[in-house]
């Protein structure tokens, strides 16, 4: 049975995350916020802003690969969108990068690489 594949940077498919979590959040204009009489007044400029938080146990191969995409000012992604089930694509990068050694034998080691994905 075939996998789903959760992830696509430019056009490369990403191993199957450990984790994936997506959340979609909007943008308000300057004039959001409580009025005089106490009631919550928001003006939407931006729906559904799409922030993925991802990890992934990997080789050395694919932490450096990772860390090439970390330092590209733009990554072209391709995520799975859980309220359709296909690929929705758009402009994110990414931010909070973290690396720990989970196991390192005679056969190379294995890392835990972890960061969220920012749409812009």
């Amino acid at each position: 049975m075939a996998h789903l594949q959760y992830l696509i940077f430019n056009n490369e498919n990403i191993p199957m995350p450990a984790s994936y979590s997506v959340e979609l959040s909007d943008v308000e204009a300057n004039s959001s916020g409580v009025t005089e009489a106490g009631t919550t007044q928001r003006d939407v400029v931006r729906e559904g802003v799409v922030t993925i938080d991802v990890s992934f146990n990997v080789s050395k191969r694919w932490l450096k690969k990772f860390s090439t995409y970390k330092k590209l000012p733009s990554i072209t992604v391709q995520y799975l969108d859980f309220e359709t089930m296909s690929l929705n694509s758009t402009s994110m990068y990414i931010d909070g990068y973290q690396v720990k050694l989970v196991a390192d034998t005679s056969f190379g080691s294995l890392w835990e690489v972890s960061f969220t994905l920012k749409e812009f």
